[in-house]
């Protein structure tokens, strides 16, 4: 029998390394989410760096991501995946403590740039030891549970840090902001208990004289599998929408809707009550190429309705009550099928990045993988805000059109992709 038959919970219960990893997981974005909803207000109203100056500076380390996201990939077949995550636990830990010293524009760069090394490298050192530790399509279930407790933690950080907010002393914020920090290194301790033998490359050998042989990678290379380079272009095209819903939604209920404008917490409250309702019953049948190819298509449909429906939102004209109400109505629905289309398109990625990589060369396929998804992420405040928020209906209608034509281009892909990587990782051949 399949272990993918196994249900989710009789597998956590079962194996000790998931486990851990959903611990880790847990730790870090409990920290993670008290973090980040601190630090844009403290650096512009504590630390009085002005906001363009705030968001170019995490632009540029946006970048240092993108290039850590491919480096720590490729690394990821050659060295010990769980020292590695160990390493970079560590530097992100003490980077984040060390938010309390920055003082102006090259000092925020400096931290936010090893923040993001460390985050957008363990990312992919993560996905390899993943597609290591687990086979078949368990790979994409354990991740789709890790989604789940992602967005547990960054809920209950969220939460916490409503403390420091509502104290609004510098002395606040600072205390939570090193206590995240003191989280990633207690999540450093956790991944120690790894097992070397599940998440780490091919060992490596000396010979008789000493001299140290490393795992032979002359397999296919991500560079020349144009398969794998078009799905990771169109899928961090994809991502952007993660950038919608952060970035641009905020921006419209408020400017160009008349719903209430605290009508933007509970809007970004249905998207993390979605993901962790239907993460994990989401992913069902997207464990092979085929199945990961129909969810994006289904993915792309949805993405483009909910632009539809966000635009929708913005028609809806009147300053009465009932205005107000079919516009908050519009909203709840858009996030609705907005959330729908995240957790779709996200099982499918790890599907993809994962079956159709060859064993040994899992690290530099998640690295490559990675980087499209940063890549999508360090552009997509500036596309989200030029289209939707500058050209109205416009915007939102070619945003629908290009996440729909990204989604069938991924659909297409996987269709043909599917015969000649018909064999999972887990079980690829010699």
């Amino acid at each position: 029998m399949s272990t993918t038959a196994v249900p989710i919970r009789r597998l956590v219960q079962q194996d000790a390394t998931l486990r851990r990893l959903l611990a880790v997981t847990l730790v870090d974005t409990v920290g993670r989410g008290a973090f980040f909803t601190l630090t844009s207000l403290y650096l512009t109203t504590i630390v009085g760096i002005p906001a363009v100056a705030v968001g170019l500076g995490l632009t540029v380390a946006g970048a240092v991501g993108v290039i850590s996201s491919l480096g720590f990939g490729h690394l990821a077949d050659r060295w010990s995946s769980r020292r590695m995550l160990v390493g970079l636990h560590l530097v992100q830990g003490l980077a984040l403590v060390g938010y309390v010293l920055v003082h102006d524009l090259p000092t925020l760069v400096l931290t936010a740039s090893v923040v993001t090394l460390a985050q957008q490298g363990g990312s992919s050192v993560r996905s390899a030891a993943i597609g290591r530790a687990f086979p078949g399509g368990e790979r994409v279930r354990v991740r789709a549970t890790m989604r789940t407790v992602t967005n547990i933690g960054i809920a209950a950080g969220t939460a916490f840090a409503a403390i420091p907010l509502a104290v609004g002393t510098g002395e606040a914020y600072r205390v939570t902001m090193v206590a995240a920090g003191v989280l990633f290194v207690a999540s450093a301790f956790l991944l120690l208990g790894l097992p070397a033998v599940r998440v780490d490359a091919a060992p490596t050998e000396r010979t008789e004289t000493g001299s140290i042989v490393r795992p032979d990678l002359g397999g296919r290379s991500p560079y020349r599998d144009i398969r794998f380079l078009g799905v990771t272009a169109l899928t961090g095209v994809f991502g952007i929408q993660f950038g919608l819903f952060e970035v641009a939604v905020p921006l419209w209920v408020v400017g160009h809707t008349v719903a209430p404008d605290v009508l933007v917490s509970p809007l970004l409250l249905v998207n993390t009550a979605v993901v962790i309702a239907l993460q994990v019953r989401m992913a069902r049948g997207t464990g092979t190429i085929a199945g990961a190819g129909r969810a994006m298509r289904h993915a792309g449909w949805l993405m483009a309705l909910a632009c539809l429906l966000w635009a929708a939102a913005g028609w809806v004209r009147g300053d009465d009550w009932t205005a107000a109400a079919v516009a908050g109505a519009v909203l709840v629905v858009a996030a609705l099928v907005h959330s729908l289309a995240e957790i779709t398109s996200s099982a499918a990625g790890w599907s993809l990045s994962f079956e159709m990589a060859p064993a040994d060369r899992v690290g530099a396929y998640q690295g490559v993988y990675g980087t499209g998804y940063a890549m999508g992420a360090m552009v997509a405040p500036a596309v989200v805000t030029l289209t939707a928020i500058d050209l109205g209906t416009l915007g939102w209608a070619v945003l629908a059109v290009v996440f729909l034509g990204a989604a069938l281009g991924t659909a297409a892909i996987a269709r043909r992709a599917a015969p000649e990587h018909s064999v999972p990782i887990g079980n690829a051949q010699p």
